[in-house]
């Protein structure tokens, strides 16, 4: 929207918060694994390592990993350590750009989750 809009992002929000609270809608945040699916298509991984990110997502908002974080950049963490693990691996680099994030909340969130699900990843 902000692209063909010419709006920035922060005014898309900004308006978009604005209307919700006039109308008194009450909308639940996205689910990250709602990205899984998409993302992981355009970046060529397989069903298991999808399932295996959505496993991680799910995980981690059972321990409140997710609280006040994008759910794109969940998604992203998720599929980068699934692929990890699953040996099909993408760089940051590829999966940021397939999630329209930076490298930086890639390895951001991937480095929070890692730690606080114990996960014992060579990178």
């Amino acid at each position: 929207i902000a692209e063909v809009s010419r709006v920035g992002k922060k005014e898309i929000a900004r308006n978009y918060r604005f209307i919700t609270r006039e109308l008194d809608m009450h909308i639940t945040p996205t689910d990250p694994s709602n990205y899984v699916g998409r993302f992981g298509s355009e970046l060529e991984i397989s069903g298991e390592t999808r399932t295996k990110a959505i496993e991680l997502i799910k995980e981690a908002q059972e321990k409140k990993l997710t609280s006040g974080r994008g759910p794109t950049g969940i998604a992203a963490a998720a599929l980068y350590i699934a692929g990890i693990l699953s040996e099909e691996r993408r760089t940051q680099r590829e999966v940021a750009e397939v999630a329209q994030v930076t490298e930086v909340t890639v390895r951001n969130r991937y480095r929070e989750l890692a730690e606080e699900l114990e996960l014992m990843i060579d990178v």
